[in-house]
């Protein structure tokens, strides 16, 4: 009976010292120096497929533990994440906010437990503000799409397609968001003098509440069927450029001049096929290289003066800002931007349907593996 006891109590041991390993193997994996918050995978296709493999490959180069979750649209949700990384030691955190409210509250959160913050592509302007923003000149992104738009119509003016007084309909993006409101300013500097003058008409203009791209396509649907003879739009990013295009396709109607952003597989693809007449593109690794860059002097305890180029008011302070310059694509140079940078790939384009609107040399270059069948 003792030596069984003593089995007994000897085995009890061992199960309590394993669960002890176990414990701190699982804390020590928990256990990160910067903490990413993305905000969803419905608005733009970049934030799962581009900026979470670029910040990787970042913090990964520089050996620095790091964790990145997806808020998928969900403001009280981004807020846990954001309690569980300062739970977890995070000393810095990478967010990209659902809304300034959310994104203040993040912020402070974060400041009372001496947690950085940097603020990754959308600034936040209410409360103090992040420690950084890192980003892109959103106003330029706006006035490249107000140019394009203008570029698109004159084209199609002088090939017949559209009367001498275009009607414009107009989708913003999300009013929850400061970008949105940025890109807007932008685009409009461009094309309000043309509404002004009568050169041209803006029949509609309407927020999409969220960036959700289905909720756009309701919109423009709407919009199709109170002004039947919408000549072009603005689309403020790729996905709500392709509710416009899946609404003309679903009316059985053609093709019209439509903006973009973000130089996504689905934007290229419209771009080349004649579908979408431009989109912005944002040089993302860049963005996030820039942003890992940060994060990781914060971590490391160095100087980040040299890191910061500028600084931006959120109406409160003003914030060390990192603001990159966006690029317009058409289809004439997609090979020497997005493919030339290796930010897209012709094996990622040329697929399906599309395949037809690949240049040739790009097709022949794609290995026979990737090339699509006949």
């Amino acid at each position: 009976m003792k030596v069984k006891s003593v089995g007994k109590l000897f085995g009890l041991a061992l199960l309590v010292l394993m669960l002890s390993m176990s414990f701190n193997m699982v804390a020590a994996q928990d256990s990160i120096q910067v903490a990413v918050l993305l905000p969803d995978s419905a608005s733009s296709a970049r934030w799962e497929n581009d900026d979470r493999r670029f910040l990787a490959a970042a913090f990964d180069e520089a050996g620095v533990t790091y964790s990145i979750v997806n808020a998928e649209g969900d403001r009280q949700t981004q807020i846990t994440q954001a309690e569980q990384a300062i739970t977890n030691g995070a000393q810095v955190i990478l967010m990209v906010n659902l809304d300034s409210g959310s994104g203040a509250a993040i912020i402070a959160m974060a400041r009372e437990a001496g947690v950085s913050v940097i603020d990754y592509d959308r600034l936040t302007i209410e409360g103090d503000g992040a420690d950084f923003y890192v980003s892109f000149d959103n106003e330029s992104v706006g006035v490249l799409q107000g140019e394009g738009l203008v570029a698109a119509v004159e084209a199609a003016q002088e090939a017949g397609t559209i009367g001498d007084v275009p009607q414009i309909a107009i989708l913003n993006g999300s009013p929850t968001d400061n970008n949105a409101t940025l890109f807007g300013n932008g685009y409009h500097s461009v094309i309000d003098p043309l509404f002004e003058s009568g050169e041209w008409e803006l029949v509609t203009e309407q927020d999409v509440p969220e960036w959700s791209n289905q909720e756009a396509l309701i919109i423009f649907e709407q919009m199709q069927t109170d002004n039947e003879a919408i000549d072009a739009a603005v689309a403020a990013n790729d996905g709500l450029a392709q509710a416009v295009i899946t609404a003309r396709q679903n009316a059985g109607l053609d093709f019209i001049p439509v903006t973009g952003q973000d130089a996504t597989v689905g934007g290229i693809q419209n771009v080349l096929a004649g579908r979408q007449s431009m989109t912005v593109y944002k040089a993302i690794r860049a963005q996030a290289e820039a942003a890992a860059a940060l994060a990781i002097a914060l971590v490391n305890g160095e100087d980040t003066s040299e890191l910061a180029t500028g600084t931006t008011n959120n109406g409160t302070n003003d914030v060390p800002s990192v603001l990159l310059v966006p690029v317009s694509v058409t289809a004439e140079n997609v090979a020497e931007t997005v493919i030339e940078d290796g930010f897209r790939t012709w094996e990622e384009i040329c697929v399906g349907e599309f395949a037809e609107f690949c240049p040739a040399d790009a097709m022949m270059e794609m290995t026979p593996e990737a090339t699509p069948a006949s």
